[in-house]
């Protein structure tokens, strides 16, 4: 039964990320969804600026320490091992939705585009980054990213490992497709609002931030393998002419569906 329970635990909190994330299109792009990046109820400018920063704050704390090597191995004399993936999911939903539910609105104008090819370019922009993001989740491992996959193995009393080293598609040009793929999401709008602004240049320096945590990780489990990897590809601009064509080994691609 426990392990029934901890089947039906990891798609619940597969299923709530998955809200949370189709979320994500509509609070930046404020459409469909009830509240917005820019909707809500304003507040003064200093107070709105506090908690916002507050929130990316707090968005920050699952992915720079749950992510980490050392606290996962405290955290799972705790809990399962199985169910420590779909926590670490749920609980980085959770303080999403908390940050969607609480963003203040912030509507200073940065930047508006008024010519309908720039917009649909800057939407596409944006829609491109959340494929990117989807897209890199399944060359990497996208159940195993989401939980699901440890859920699974636990059910049927099977060892769980970790994916193997899959170096292809996005992964041969960029070292971290699915960062650039949320970067993209968060910049592409014709709209570009102080509150907007906020949320995507803070995201965006903490995503430059935690890559160099998440690398020096990366080189202690892969060792060499990653090392050479990280030499021969660019972190997440792509550059002419470089690739992964030149560098060899086996290891384990890692990646997160939120920035770490």
């Amino acid at each position: 039964m426990g392990r029934v329970i901890a089947l039906l635990y990891g798609v619940v909190s597969y299923a709530i990320f998955f809200g949370a994330f189709l979320y994500w299109i509509g609070f930046l792009s404020n459409m469909v969804v009830p509240k917005g990046i820019d909707s809500g109820v304003e507040t003064a400018m200093a107070t709105a600026l506090i908690i916002n920063l507050a929130l990316l704050a707090l968005f920050g704390v699952p992915h720079s320490v749950m992510a980490r090597p050392g606290f996962k191995e405290r955290w799972t004399k705790i809990i399962p091992k199985s169910i420590e993936r779909s926590t670490y999911v749920l609980i980085s939903s959770a303080i999403l939705i908390l940050l969607y539910w609480q963003w203040r609105p912030m509507t200073g104008v940065v930047w508006m585009v008024e010519a309908a090819w720039a917009q649909y370019l800057l939407w596409a922009v944006m829609l491109g980054g959340i494929v990117i993001v989807l897209l890199s989740t399944f060359i990497i491992d996208h159940f195993d990213l989401f939980g699901l996959r440890q859920v699974w193995f636990n059910l049927r009393q099977k060892a769980h490992s970790h994916p193997g080293f899959k170096v292809t598609f996005f992964y041969k040009f960029v070292r971290h497709p699915l960062y650039v793929g949320w970067i993209m999401s968060m910049w592409g709008t014709p709209s570009m609002t102080t509150g907007h602004f906020l949320f995507a240049a803070g995201l965006t320096t903490y995503i430059l931030i935690a890559i160099r945590y998440e690398e020096r990780d990366l080189v202690k489990f892969l060792g060499d393998d990653y090392a050479r990897y990280r030499e021969k590809v660019p972190m997440i601009i792509p550059t002419v002419g470089k690739g992964h064509d030149t560098v060899k080994g086996g290891g384990a691609t890692s990646g997160d569906p939120l920035p770490h």
